[in-house]
C-alpha cells in the first residue's frame, strides 16, 4: 500500500511553467518592438509612440542611474585589489598595451571595409539632411576635462572620465593609507555589490527596453531609414563581426593559446547583454562574472574588467568612426588621404576613453571629425540609425574587455586554464552576477 502511495501521481501543485531563455526573451521583445512600432507609424497611433518611447528611456534612464556610483566604487575596488596580485604594474601596463594593440586592428579593419564599400555613396542623403550636435568633442576637452573643478559635478552630469579620476586619486591614497582606510574600503565594497545587485534587477527588464527601444525606432523613422543607411549599417556590423569572430578567436589561439570556443560558451551572456543594453558599464559585473568564470584572478578581472569597460571601445571608438569618417566625407564631397586616416587611427587608439562605456558613441565620433577637419553637421546623419548600430558596437567593445583580460591572464601565466576549458555555457538569467567579496590585503 505504502509504495502505490508512493507512485501515485503527482497533484496540480507540482506544475512548473517551462523556462524561457533570456535570449529568448530579447527575441521576443524585438519581435514585438518591430510589430507594435510599424503598427504606431502605419496607424499613426501616438499613444502607442509615447508608450514605446517612455519603456525605452525609462530602461536607458535605469541603466544609467547606477553608472556613476558603479563607476566610482568598482575603479576604488579595483586599484585597491591590485595589492593581492604580483607584479600589479606590470599587469596594468600589459592590459593597456593590448587594449591599444586591439584598438589599432580593429580601426584598421574598419577604414579597409568602408574604403572598400564607399558607404556614403548611392544614399540621396546631402549636406543639408545634417545637423550640428548639441555637444562635440575635442582634444582640448579631453585632455583638460579629465581633472573636474569640483567632486560634485562628475556625478550630476555623468562625466565618467572624471569619475574615473576621481576614483583612481581616491583608490592610490587608500592604498597609501593602508589600515586606516580599511573601514572605507570595506563600506566601498558593500556600496558595490548593492549597486550591482539593483542593477541586475535593472538587467532583468532588458527583454521590455528592448521592445521600447526598438518599437521607438521603427515608429520614428519606419523602413526607409534602412534602405537609406544599408550599406553603411552593414559595414559596422561585418566590421564588428570581423573583429568578434575573427580578431579575436585569432588572438585567443595564437597569443593566449586557448580554445576561442570556450571563450563565446563563458562570455556569451555578457555579449547577449552588451547588444541589448548598449552600455559596457551597464554589461560590467556580468562581464566581470565571465570573465573569473573563464579563469582570470578575481583580484585582476576586477581590475581590467572596470578599466575596461571605461576605456576599452573597439565597436564605438575604432570600427565605428573610422567607417562614419569615409560616410561623412563622401556625403560633404571631402577628401581623405593618407594622413587622414592615420589620425582616424591615431584618435581610436588614444581617445577612447571619450566614449566613457555609455549608450552611444557621438562624443567619440566628433572628437574623430574636428580632428580631420570634417563638417560636425555629419553627425546629425547618423544619430537616427544610431540605436541599430550601437547594439553591435557595444556587444563588440565588452567581447573585447574580456579577450584582453584572458590575452594578459593567460601570458602572464596566472589564467586557470582547468577552470578555462571545463567552462559551461548559461544563461543571462541565470548567471549569478552577485559579486563575491575579495578580502582586502592589510
Amino acid at each position: 500500500m505504502s509504495s502505490d502511495l508512493k507512485a501515485s501521481p503527482q497533484g496540480p501543485s507540482s506544475f512548473r511553467l517551462p523556462k524561457v531563455p533570456f535570449w529568448a526573451q530579447i527575441l521576443l521583445g524585438l519581435v514585438l518592438g518591430v510589430v507594435l512600432g510599424w503598427i504606431a507609424r502605419s496607424g499613426d497611433v501616438g499613444w502607442l509612440v509615447t508608450t514605446l518611447d517612455k519603456i525605452g528611456s525609462i530602461f536607458v534612464q535605469l541603466l544609467k542611474l547606477a553608472v556613476a556610483p558603479l563607476v566610482f566604487f568598482a575603479i576604488l575596488i579595483s586599484i585597491t585589489n591590485l595589492r593581492n596580485v604580483n607584479n600589479a604594474a606590470r599587469l596594468a601596463t600589459r592590459t593597456l598595451l593590448w587594449f591599444m594593440a586591439t584598438s589599432l586592428i580593429a580601426v584598421a579593419i574598419g577604414l579597409a571595409i568602408g574604403l572598400i564599400t564607399n558607404p556614403g555613396a548611392g544614399t540621396d542623403l546631402s549636406p543639408k539632411d545634417g545637423a550640428k550636435p548639441d555637444h562635440a568633442g575635442s582634444w582640448l576637452d579631453f585632455l583638460t576635462g579629465i581633472v573636474p573643478t569640483d567632486v560634485i559635478t562628475p556625478f550630476t552630469e555623468l562625466n565618467v572620465l572624471q569619475i574615473v579620476f576621481i576614483a583612481a586619486v581616491a583608490g592610490v591614497a587608500a592604498l597609501q593609507l593602508g589600515e586606516k582606510a580599511q573601514p572605507i574600503l570595506t563600506l566601498s565594497q558593500s556600496v558595490l555589490e548593492l549597486l550591482q545587485k539593483a542593477l541586475w534587477w535593472v538587467i532583468r527588464l532588458a527583454p521590455l527596453g528592448t521592445l521600447g527601444l526598438i518599437g521607438t525606432a521603427i515608429a520614428d523613422y519606419g523602413w526607409n531609414l534602412i534602405g537609406k543607411y544599408a550599406t553603411f549599417t552593414a559595414d559596422i556590423y561585418i566590421g564588428c563581426a570581423l573583429v568578434m569572430f575573427g580578431v579575436y578567436p585569432l588572438l585567443l589561439a595564437t597569443v593566449a593559446k586557448i580554445n576561442p570556443l570556450n571563450f563565446f560558451k563563458g562570455a556569451w551572456p555578457a555579449i547577449q547583454l552588451a547588444f541589448v543594453s548598449r552600455s559596457s558599464v551597464g554589461t560590467m559585473p556580468l562581464t566581470q562574472k565571465v570573465t573569473e568564470r573563464l579563469g582570470v584572478p578575481k583580484e585582476y578581472a576586477s581590475f581590467a574588467v572596470p578599466f575596461g569597460s571605461t576605456t576599452k571601445m573597439d565597436g564605438c571608438a575604432s570600427i565605428y568612426p573610422a567607417i562614419a569618417a569615409i560616410f561623412i566625407a563622401q556625403i560633404f564631397d571631402v577628401h581623405l588621404g593618407v594622413g587622414d586616416y592615420l589620425l582616424i587611427a591615431f584618435v581610436s587608439v588614444i581617445g577612447s576613453a571619450a566614449t566613457a562605456g555609455l549608450t552611444g558613441a557621438t562624443v567619440m565620433l566628433t572628437l574623430t571629425l574636428s580632428t580631420l577637419g570634417l563638417p560636425l553637421e555629419g553627425v546629425g546623419l547618423l544619430m537616427a540609425i544610431d540605436p541599430v548600430l550601437d547594439m553591435m558596437r557595444t556587444a563588440t567593445n565588452v567581447a573585447g574587455q574580456s579577450v584582453c583580460t584572458l590575452v594578459v591572464a593567460a601570458r602572464e601565466g596566472i589564467l586557470d586554464r582547468d577552470a578555462y576549458n571545463n567552462v559551461k555555457g548559461v544563461d543571462v538569467k541565470d548567471a549569478d552576477i552577485e559579486p563575491q567579496p575579495v578580502a582586502a590585503a592589510a
